[in-house]
């Protein structure tokens, strides 16, 4: 029977963080596992539960620390428009004053951008040893950047407004959720089960929860990180869907082949597979998705 261990918490800044940890801190044969969730209405640390599940179950001894990012799940929900580079510098602080050593991020989806600043640049934490991507953003999508000013205005004038907190109401709704679910992120249409429409409208249940989803939605994780993704000199480990959707900005398709491709050639150590499955990996093709972890891991 598989129990979520209690919550613990840590203070940066004003704040006040929540995060979970599995496995023992005997293990000397592995580094430990530091995951980063997707941003999306109802998602927190909570979307890594059966990966979780999974990697406590196998035959290994794997420290993992799970998150809460701030604005999600049971960390404070503060009412601003959250950048990137606000995440990477709360995790970063948590790797310098939770994690105290060194250790391997594993990236959901578009939260690539968060650890691209943690990994690289002037906030690079050195504890970071390895960073293990699933399905992240487009090429095109990394390296072309946003409109800063248009994602203030859209932030401004719809999403923190009555507007936005009406069409929060509705986004909540298990019908949207599923909806979006079957269009976007799962590969088969049953794989949208009970146990994850139920887990994301419990977590969207605090409308402050909206912020975070918001500030991802106005898009201002849509940056220009050329630079910073020829910084990264870590140990990389890309897993993409074979049934992966993307279009990036310019309109152009981009199948799981050629984003493992362009990854590939434009960023240092980094080894691309894929897997079954579409934009959820570790929800959708765990079993698959902890055998390349494990084999990642277990050649460090």
């Amino acid at each position: 029977m598989f129990t979520l261990p209690e919550t613990k918490f840590y203070s940066w800044k004003k704040y006040q963080c929540a995060y979970t940890e599995y496995g023992s801190d005997n293990n000397t044969q592995s580094l430990p596992l530091v995951l980063i969730h997707p941003i999306g209405v109802g998602l927190s640390g909570i979307f890594w539960h059966r990966f979780l599940k999974a990697i406590t179950a196998c035959d290994g001894n794997y420290k993992v620390y799970n998150p809460d990012l701030l604005g999600c799940g049971e960390s404070d929900l503060p009412r601003i428009a959250y950048d990137p580079k606000d995440w990477a510098m709360q995790l970063n602080f948590f790797l310098e004053n939770v994690v105290k050593q060194p250790c391997i991020l594993v990236v959901q989806g578009a939260s690539f951008p968060i650890s691209v600043y943690m990994a690289a640049g002037d906030l690079k934490c050195d504890l970071i040893k390895g960073l293990i991507l699933s399905g992240p953003p487009a090429w095109n999508i990394m390296t072309n950047g946003g409109n800063l000013k248009i994602s203030e205005i859209i932030w401004n004038l719809f999403f923190d407004s009555l507007i936005g907190s009406l069409f929060y109401k509705y986004a909540q709704r298990r019908q949207f959720i599923e909806s979006f679910s079957i269009k976007q992120l799962f590969a088969n249409a049953e794989d949208v089960d009970d146990e994850w429409l139920s887990m994301l409208e419990k977590g969207a249940m605090d409308p402050k929860n909206r912020f975070a989803v918001f500030s991802f939605l106005a898009g201002f994780w849509r940056k220009n990180y050329s630079k910073l993704l020829q910084k990264l000199d870590q140990k990389i480990l890309l897993l993409m869907g074979d049934s992966a959707s993307s279009v990036s900005k310019d309109g152009f398709k981009e199948s799981p082949d050629q984003r493992i491709e362009l990854y590939g050639k434009n960023i240092a150590n980094l080894e691309g597979k894929k897997i079954k499955g579409r934009n959820v990996l570790p929800y959708e093709s765990t079993e698959e998705f902890l055998e390349e972890v494990r084999l990642f891991v277990d050649n460090f």
